[in-house]
């Protein structure tokens, strides 16, 4: 898939938790095709201290405002820049990289995601619901101050929280919701992003019910085109970078 390198326009730097925002960035030329789990680099230019680019899962895109967004949470010294940016002010990216989430063959499809995490699951609730699938969107998240945009959900699937201490949602992890013991057997895939441990626990889940998994890994990635090799992931059929031939990955080939 062609890959570009753009300067996109910010027309928005949506602050909506205390250290997650959502950058809305506009593109000079029409946006191509962008796939679910896809990525961008980011250039952090106004940072003399972030010198590589940095990955983002593309959250949404509007090609009619020829828009696209990213979800962000601020952890170093590189997002820290980025939450700063004010509109009119110019991002260069790199974009679309990786590969992409697989569509199912039947109709039902669960979607969980954890934290920021859930990035990747917005675009593909919105491309599943246009292709006439029925996802199911559960979130977790510590409290309910980690549920991010749960709104924007609903207007493609059905949502589910869940939060550590029961502040939304069903209190505890992901797998322990009710979704999990009453309703797993009804789905063709299920989709996952978020930590490691949550990742790992939801595959486990569907392997013991055979259904496939796939989950998009957040490794760290400073090129975006398989050169720099400090995103390998161990898989079944030896050593992948999860730039090229991810970040989505059938659980069934990683070794987790």
């Amino acid at each position: 898939m062609k890959k570009f390198i753009h300067d996109f326009e910010v027309t928005l730097n949506d602050k909506i938790s205390n250290d997650c925002f959502v950058l809305y960035l506009k593109c000079p030329v029409s946006l191509p095709t962008i796939l679910p789990g896809q990525f961008a680099e980011i250039l952090v230019g106004n940072s003399s201290e972030a010198y590589l680019r940095r990955p983002f899962s593309i959250y949404d895109v509007d090609y009619q405002k020829n828009e696209l967004s990213l979800l962000i949470k601020e952890v170093g010294k590189g997002t820290l820049a980025l939450s700063k940016l004010k509109i009119g002010e110019t991002l260069n990216l790199v974009y679309p990289l990786g590969n992409s989430f697989s569509i199912p063959p039947g109709n039902k499809a669960l979607l969980v995601g954890g934290g920021v995490g859930i990035a990747p699951m917005l675009l593909l609730s919105k491309v599943l619901n246009e292709k006439g699938k029925q996802p199911d969107v559960l979130i977790g998240g510590r409290s309910k101050n980690d549920i991010l945009e749960p709104e924007k959900y609903t207007v493609y699937g059905n949502l589910f929280v869940t939060t550590d201490d029961g502040s939304m949602g069903e209190k505890g992890m992901v797998t322990q919701h009710s979704v999990f013991a009453e309703k797993i057997s009804e789905y063709s895939q299920i989709y996952a992003c978020g930590p490691d441990p949550m990742m790992k626990a939801v595959a486990k889940v569907a392997a013991s019910q055979n259904i496939p998994c796939e989950i998009s890994l957040e490794n760290t990635m400073a090129c975006g085109i398989g050169a720099c090799l400090c995103c390998v992931v161990e898989t079944v059929d030896g050593n992948k970078t999860t730039c090229i031939e991810g970040p989505v990955f059938n659980t069934k080939k990683l070794i987790l």
